[in-house]
């Protein structure tokens, strides 16, 4: 039975356990099994009467809602490929994507968000000389349903085309088949069964972040296969009320919104100080000697303390119901993933990447270590090149790059898929490095990957929003620092960093940014990476100014030693 199948007769069968929950300010709205097939019925009949043909592309340009999962599933159904798009995207990127791509149509939310989009793929050529046609979804779900089932689809059939996001140059479209999801779906239930364990009645999931993503839909379908009820987040500015009114078990996050949870934490009990602070500081500092082994009698009385008086506070603050977290995107600092722990909040970490459907490991609940990201899923074969880059061989490796057989063949050689992350296999889990493409080679020659010492740096400056280190092709290595620190705690920072390293990896400049980095202004990917030649780019000649400050000020002190 292919994915597609099991959801539907999910729908079907089961309309309660196949219900989406829409997160409205205080208030929860949900469709049922029967309320989806129908919207899919509706969507299904305005596709069949745009003309679409299997194996046609209809992009989706929309937020999440039940309304965006039912136009997904009604394309899907008519045997088309979905290009699902990410509506808060700037319109001139996503255009370069529907240019690759040459869908037949284009389902979006609302005729005023598929307007600029439409424009700028146009090239101010008029809307019509794109060739496809727009049906924003208020027409979309107007006519009565369609009685059509599935469209068969074969193994190798492409279901979606998911674009990358594109950090170090124009994004790819990641061909994904109905083989590929296939496999991924029952192994994504599987680890979420050994999380969760025994349990009477559905899981409470909240979602929040765009399906459009791979992980991300991964998520979606694997509660529709189960099938579990799934709460979607309608307002990313009203997070914090959503939540609270969602009351999860679990939820999938991205790296930077616990880092930030973790430093609104931090903040508020420095500010409000008096007895809390003093209890959470010293139990603090008795969980760090447990698990160093070195914790005394005084330490697990004052541990003891703080999980009564304050980590159960906290706890309930960030959700009262949550069993654990899943994070995924990038890998969750060590620090980060313990801090957590410490509040009894387990954080189980995911990594993959598009080209593998979203997933290549996933914490193991039995054999967590933090600021590692998990267990290879079985049926996969992995291998570390001689330059520690991963490589994979499986049934959740990509088609290949939508007509771009040079790229596809340059990532895919020999049936491995070569994922372009260094990473370290130490027993089960593995721990990712870094990127080889982020490779900083100052001039002294020597090969630096950016990410643990920006970790470390963050860790060691949490008032810092962002950081990213540079220095590539320059005399040494430099930090980009955003947000409002004070230069006491960057100065304190760099000094405790630079202290765990060799004299070539040292922080030798600092430039503290004018502006954070967005997806906004460009600076991150959609999915909240880091782009890192076009934050140079854009600060280049910011970035110059401090290369020509730190060569003066290193002239100036090699002459004051030669005087003295």
């Amino acid at each position: 039975m292919s994915f597609l199948e099991r959801i539907f007769d999910n729908l079907r069968e089961q309309p309660e356990r196949t219900k989406l929950i829409e997160v409205r300010g205080t208030s929860l709205q949900g469709t049922d099994g029967a309320g989806i097939l129908e919207l899919v019925g509706r969507a299904r009949a305005s596709i069949e009467q745009a003309g679409l043909a299997p194996g046609d592309r209809v992009a989706l340009l929309a937020p999440n809602s039940t309304r965006w999962v039912a136009a997904d599933l009604a394309a899907l159904a008519a045997g088309a490929i979905v290009v699902p798009l990410y509506d808060r995207q700037d319109p001139k990127e996503l255009a370069v994507m529907l240019r690759s791509a040459e869908p037949k149509l284009l389902l979006a939310a609302t005729k005023e968000l598929a307007a600029p989009v439409i424009e700028a793929w146009a090239q101010g050529k008029g809307a019509e000389s794109v060739g496809c046609t727009v049906i924003d979804f208020e027409a979309l779900f107007e006519p009565a349903p369609s009685t059509q089932g599935l469209h068969p689809r074969a193994e190798d059939d492409c279901v979606a085309i998911i674009y990358t996001s594109g950090t170090s140059g124009e994004p790819k479209g990641v061909m994904l088949s109905r083989a590929n999801v296939d496999y991924m779906i029952p192994q994504t239930i599987a680890r979420i069964a050994r999380a969760v364990g025994e349990r009477a009645g559905p899981d409470r999931v909240f979602h929040f972040l765009p399906f459009c993503f791979a992980a991300s839909r991964m998520m979606l379908w694997t509660q529709m296969s189960r099938p579990n009820p799934l709460m979607m987040s309608t307002d990313l500015g009203n997070l914090v009320i959503e939540m609270a009114v969602a009351k999860p078990n679990y939820f999938l996050n991205v790296p930077a919104v616990l880092e930030r949870i973790r430093n609104g934490v931090g903040a508020k009990l420095e500010e409000r100080g008096g007895v809390a602070l003093a209890i959470w500081r010293r139990a603090q500092a008795a969980y760090a000697k447990s698990l160093a082994g070195t914790a005394g009698l005084l330490d697990a009385a004052a541990l003891e303390l703080g999980r009564r008086v304050v980590f159960t506070k906290i706890k309930q603050q960030i959700g009262p119901n949550l069993e654990f977290l899943i994070s995924g995107s990038a890998p969750l600092s060590a620090d980060t993933q313990r801090w957590f722990q410490m509040l009894g909040i387990p954080v189980y970490q995911a990594y993959g990447l598009t080209e593998t459907t979203g997933i290549v490991s996933l914490d193991d609940p039995d054999k967590v270590e933090a600021g590692k990201v998990g267990v290879p899923l079985e049926g996969q074969t992995l291998k570390v090149s001689e330059e520690g880059e991963l490589l994979v061989k499986g049934p959740n490796i990509f088609s290949g790059y939508w007509r771009k057989p040079e790229e596809t063949a340059e990532a895919i050689r020999d049936g491995w898929f070569h994922t372009g992350d260094q990473v370290e296999i130490e027993g089960a889990n593995l721990r990712i490095v870094g990127r080889i493409k982020n490779l900083i080679i100052p001039e002294s020659g020597h090969n630096i990957s950016p990410e643990p010492i920006e970790e470390k740096f963050m860790a060691a400056c949490p008032p810092a929003e962002q950081c990213m280190l540079i220095g590539h092709g320059r005399a040494h290595v430099a930090i980009i620092v955003t947000g409002k620190p004070p230069q006491e705690a960057i100065d304190r920072a760099v000094e405790a960093v630079n202290a765990e390293l060799p004299f070539y990896k040292r922080i030798r400049a600092v430039l503290r940014a004018d502006e954070t980095f967005t997806i906004e202004n460009g600076l991150l990917t959609a999915n909240q990476k880091l782009r890192r030649r076009v934050i140079e780019a854009h600060f280049e000649k910011q970035i110059d100014a401090i290369y020509v400050e730190a060569a003066k000020a290193a002239k100036t002190k090699g002459k004051g030693e030669e005087k003295g």
